[in-house]
């Protein structure tokens, strides 16, 4: 059923693009101005929640039993967290986001003169905000899902699917249409978040590849890469989640971090320390009043409207993304406590996040203040490449580094789309935690065939009339996550220590664990 309804979406859309993305539009800032306190206060409970489990008794707590013990090593886990959590979108966004803020800023005070020259005293905000957007917020969203499906599914043995949080609420109804419901969004919010992630890294790959080689980035080409690309994934698919997105995601998190280094040695080394520290400090000193700003009569103008178009834009995206990224979280988790889930997926991607913001998004800014880059004028997903250009490489190692950006953006639409098609499989087959890969193998293919259609036939508007409805679907996916945190703290206060200092053992309405790390390598 969630099948023929995301085909007959994708159908609208691309028939009635137009009527289509200006509804999807009109809702979608209907909600950020007067709904947007919803997402502002949720989002920031959520982060306060993952702060609290860290440091509570319950950070002890395994996701399975208490003599359960992780099923991958520290390093492919947190490649795999970092790759599906992030990925594309650092890599898309890390140049132009800071750009973006430098020329809108959120302070009227740090407006571009009438010239329309950017304030450079603008740039420490930018970072600082691109910071605000990428780091703790998103992460401790996707860790309220991640940690509750991990609890239920691996310590209580119920399906690994969004309604078994609710289950402490509601009881066998969660498995009823409540849950079902609940189902269909985290489904309908992985598609539509997924084909418009990979829309943008094809996008980007295609400016790469016209970049280098002077292959124009038409509707053909990109056809080409998401067919091709597709073909990959399906292979990783099959392959499992040991042999294929494990080691996919190690090699391309190691690629990532060459890419940014080299980026780092050859670009503007004390600007990017300096702007990375002094936005990295306008960040932590604003984290509390910028988590609680919403637009209100109390607001400036400006504030106003680069909070709803931004903020709670992108609190709205990151829900909406929730359930592919915390299931896929929870899925790679098993027997790790509630500790190290937390930690490892609030602090460890936030640093890198930091990093590679600093680095690309700190040049970017450099460049664009004082060597007249021209950002500004370019589209999103050509600002990457124009950096590489405008570094001192030398003509050769430029293509080549241009090249393995490319090949980064590559892997990571692999490691989305294999990620993706697993999340998918596991909620439309009621939580099973072992699909047959022929089913797996089917979502694949349809991720890649939505990207393909939409991108090639509706064209950016679909791919944006994609982006504002996955983000209309976190406003009530915010809700459900709410209550998933409910049952999930009231299922928590059932564990009984067994005394000073020890561990704890689950209380009463455990089922039989229905996972194993050799049900799926």
């Amino acid at each position: 059923m969630s099948g023929i309804v995301i085909i007959a979406f994708v159908v609208l859309g691309i028939v009635f693009t137009e009527p289509l993305l200006e509804a999807a539009t009109a809702t979608r800032d209907w909600i950020g101005t007067n709904l947007g306190w919803l997402y502002v206060l949720a989002t920031t409970f959520f982060l306060v929640l993952a702060l609290f489990l860290m440091f509570s008794r319950y950070g002890s707590i395994r996701l399975g039993p208490d003599d359960s013990r992780p099923e991958f090593g520290t390093v492919a886990w947190f490649a795999m967290l970092f790759t599906t959590g992030m990925g594309i979108g650092l890599v898309f966004w890390g140049v132009s986001e800071p750009i973006h803020h430098l020329h809108w800023p959120r302070s009227a005070d740090y407006l571009p003169g009438e010239d329309g020259v950017p304030n450079p005293d603008a740039a420490g905000e930018a970072m600082a905000l691109s910071f605000f957007h990428w780091s703790f917020h998103p992460w401790a969203i996707y860790i309220a899902l991640g940690v509750s499906l991990g609890y239920f599914t691996f310590r209580k043995g119920l399906p690994l699917r969004p309604a078994s949080a609710l289950y402490p609420l509601l009881g066998e109804r969660a498995f009823g249409w409540p849950g079902n419901l609940v189902d269909i969004l985290a489904v309908f919010g992985t598609i539509f978040g997924l084909a418009t992630s990979l829309g943008l890294g094809t996008l980007q790959i295609g400016g790469g590849i016209e970049h280098v080689f002077g292959i124009e980035s038409s509707p053909l080409v990109h056809s080409v890469l998401i067919i091709v690309i597709t073909g990959v994934a399906l292979l990783s698919v099959l392959a499992g989640i040991d042999k294929g997105i494990r080691r996919l995601s190690v090699i391309n998190l190691w690629l990532a971090i060459a890419l940014m280094l080299i980026v780092f040695l050859f670009g503007p080394k004390l600007w990017i320390i300096s702007i990375t520290t002094t936005g990295l400090g306008d960040y932590l000193a604003n984290l509390v009043p910028w988590s609680l700003s919403f637009p209100s009569p109390l607001t400036d103008e400006q504030a106003a409207s680069w909070t709803t178009a931004w903020s709670i834009f992108y609190w709205g995206w990151w829900i909406s993304w929730a359930p592919f990224v915390g299931i896929f979280l929870a899925r790679v988790s098993y027997g790790r406590t509630i500790r190290e889930f937390v930690i490892g997926a609030l602090f460890a991607p936030v640093i890198v996040s930091v990093l590679w913001f600093g680095v690309f998004g700190g040049s970017g800014l450099y460049y664009d203040l004082f060597e007249g880059g021209g950002f500004n004028a370019l589209e999103e997903e050509d600002r990457a490449f124009r950096l590489i250009e405008l570094l001192p490489l030398g003509q050769v190692v430029g293509v080549l580094i241009a090249v393995l950006l490319i090949i980064v953006v590559a892997v990571f639409f692999i490691t989305s789309s294999d990620s993706g098609s697993l999340v998918v499989d596991t909620l439309t087959n009621g939580g099973d935690t072992k699909p047959l890969k022929g089913q797996r193998a089917f979502w694949a293919i349809s991720e890649g065939a939505v990207t393909l259609v939409l991108l090639v036939l509706g064209g950016a508007d679909a791919l944006s009339a994609l982006q504002a409805a996955a983000v209309v679907t976190g406003l009530p996916f915010a809700v459900i996550l709410l209550f998933m945190c409910w049952g999930l703290l009231k299922a928590l206060k059932d564990e009984r220590p067994l005394g000073p200092g020890a561990k704890t053992v689950p209380g009463p309405a455990r089922r039989t664990p229905s996972y194993r790390p050799s049900d799926d390598r």
